[in-house]
């Protein structure tokens, strides 16, 4: 587990904080939304990449005359639909805070 920020105890005692160290919690917050903020968007960018080279190789195979769904493709659709954590991310995001450093 990594260690925890400054920035996760940011709403304890507020009463106790001065006006400076609240805009610097503030501000240390507004830095890591943005972080995460980007990171986001890289991710998103490397999915759609992804997905547009995986169509593209299906429509390929489909006008080729190959076969477009595959037996992993079955099991992978298995395992989504006897999975019990509907609406649920199976991706623990709190355990992945490193990943989520300046590349």
């Amino acid at each position: 587990m990594s260690e925890k920020s400054a920035s996760d105890d940011a709403l304890m005692n507020l009463r106790d904080k001065s006006v400076d160290e609240l805009r610097e919690l503030l501000d240390t917050l507004y830095e890591e939304e943005q972080k995460a903020s980007y990171r986001r968007r890289v991710l998103h960018g490397k999915i759609d990449i992804l997905r547009a080279e995986l169509v593209r190789r299906l429509k390929e195979d489909h006008v080729s005359g190959k076969g477009v769904v595959s037996g992993h493709d079955i099991e992978r659709l298995i395992e989504i639909l006897s999975s019990e954590l509907h609406g649920v991310s199976r991706f623990d995001v709190a355990s992945d805070d490193e990943d989520f450093e300046d590349d």
